[in-house]
């Protein structure tokens, strides 16, 4: 297992939650199946999780099974392997509780979103995360500004930085050039890779970490693909790269928890349905993602 640095080093999870229908009107959490996961995870090479993220479903999750979620994962994880749960929530005063909770858990860090009820601007953003890092646990903040209409900006992460708001953020717009001029005003602040499909050109410009989808499903091959790229080794993790990447890309996709678990399902590992709204892939999307994945195991990377 890696040892990273600080607890959001390394390559950690965005978990998907497994899912069973067992005949009620809502799906059922497999608890025990997740708990094995965290141990799945471990056990091949990856450096943590970040429970209670869009991959897993949190929008869905009732109150309770969201708290459950965050004490399985910690539960579970053997030592070294870090549980970063995502706090994200409609304002600060929810978020913060949520952060309560994961201190109370054992949560080393967490990872928050912009408030996500609506189209905050800066000075409201700011106050979210002042309120939020008032817990004091450390704040990894995440850029998502696709779904929550919020970008949090290189200058503006500068200026969370800076107040001591946050220690790092997860960079999901999708442009590596935001890497640079991020490092650039806060030389400090850990830009961690957020998007699959840019995890080699986050890797070799020196991010120290990767929160990634894909793992659920090929966790050696995507540690692999960071540990290579971060180390210069640029010939074997391109190639790679180059192998992965029709699935990595899912991971920027409106589908991309569907996708992911249905790699899951094809490898071996229990993915399952997802909640409503989301829906089946349909039959082009199913198709495109079993190729990839059939690719995948064929060329051993599974």
């Amino acid at each position: 297992m890696n040892t990273p640095k600080a607890p959001w080093h390394g390559v950690l999870v965005a978990t998907a939650l497994p899912m069973h229908d067992r005949g009620s009107k809502t799906l059922e959490i497999d608890f025990d199946g997740f708990g094995e996961h965290i141990k799945f995870l471990a056990e091949n090479g990856c450096s943590g999780a970040t429970p209670n993220g869009s991959l897993g479903e949190y929008h869905n999750l009732t109150l309770e099974e969201r708290a459950r979620v965050v004490t399985t994962a910690i539960e579970a994880a053997p030592e070294g392997f870090t549980i970063m749960p995502g706090v994200a929530a409609y304002g600060a005063d929810e978020a913060r509780r949520w952060t309560e909770q994961a201190a109370e858990a054992g949560a080393p860090a967490v990872m928050l979103l912009p408030p996500n009820a609506y189209r905050a601007d800066r000075r409201a953003v700011i106050d979210h995360y002042k309120i939020v890092s008032q817990v004091g646990l450390p704040i990894v903040a995440y850029n998502n500004p696709f779904d929550t209409k919020v970008d949090l900006t290189p200058d503006l992460l500068a200026e969370l930085y800076a107040e001591g708001y946050i220690k790092g953020v997860k960079e999901f717009s999708g442009d590596i050039r935001r890497y640079y001029e991020i490092k650039e005003l806060a030389p400090e602040l850990d830009v961690l890779c957020g998007t699959d499909d840019v995890a080699f050109e986050f890797a070799i410009a020196g991010s120290p970490g990767w929160i990634s989808g894909y793992p659920n499903a090929l966790p050696r091959a995507c540690v692999q693909l960071w540990d290579e790229s971060a180390a210069g080794k640029l010939d074997s993790a391109l190639a790679l790269y180059r192998s992965l990447h029709p699935l990595l890309r899912w991971d920027s996709k409106t589908e991309f928890v569907q996708a992911i678990k249905l790699s899951m399902d094809l490898v071996g590992r229990y993915g399952g349905p997802s909640r409503p709204p989301r829906v089946p892939l349909n039959a082009q999307q199913e198709a495109l993602v079993r190729v990839a994945t059939e690719n995948a195991i064929a060329e051993g990377l599974a």
